[in-house]
């Protein structure tokens, strides 16, 4: 199992190794041992499984608020995705920047999202299912939304007009909700 730190303090990628023969391939999706030993001591509450029909579906920016603030470990189980994080830890170095990357089912890679990101992934393929372990449980009282296309945070999704839930074309931009995660703020992920 590989992992690779993302130029974002806390998001890395992680590969399980694939094994393949004639049958086609086996590989050791999660193992906490081995990544505990690496340093990503993680416990997680729920899974998650998303289906999406159409190419340029857009889920996100999604984030729960402290104190269900949540981590995500994501993957595609077929399809593909471009897949963000933005880090919107108050007096993170990086407050504010993203990264993007392309998670499919050719791929064995996994994103590992910490507590105090944004997250969203935008489908490049149709029939595109993601799978989602969290280290909290679904909590509406803490669910927070920030808009897909916000100016100030600049991502290229490579869709002009992506399918939305009626949640996500709402959403408000992030400098007009409260600081999700205020400085000195620190999560269990």
């Amino acid at each position: 199992m590989d992992i690779e730190p993302l130029e974002l303090d806390g998001l890395c990628l992680i590969r399980p190794a694939r094994h393949g023969d004639a049958r086609g391939w086996f590989e050791e999706a999660w193992s906490a041992p081995r990544l505990r030993a690496a340093g990503l001591d993680l416990a997680f509450e729920q899974d998650n499984l998303s289906y999406s029909v159409a190419a340029g579906t857009l889920r996100g920016l999604h984030f729960q608020a402290p104190p269900a603030a949540q981590g995500k470990l994501v993957s595609v189980i077929t399809g593909a995705v471009l897949d963000v994080a933005v880090d919107v830890r108050s007096g993170s170095p990086t407050q504010g920047r993203h990264v993007a990357v392309r998670l499919s089912e050719d791929d064995p890679a996994r994103l590992w999202v910490p507590e105090g990101f944004l997250h969203g992934f935008v489908t490049l393929a149709p029939h595109t299912r993601v799978a989602y372990k969290v280290t909290r449980a679904y909590n509406a009282e803490h669910d927070r939304c920030v808009a897909w296309n916000d100016p100030d945070l600049a991502i290229d999704w490579g869709v002009s007009a992506p399918v939305l839930s009626g949640k996500d074309a709402r959403a408000p931009r992030l400098r007009d909700l409260p600081v999700p995660f205020p400085p000195g703020w620190r999560g269990k992920a």
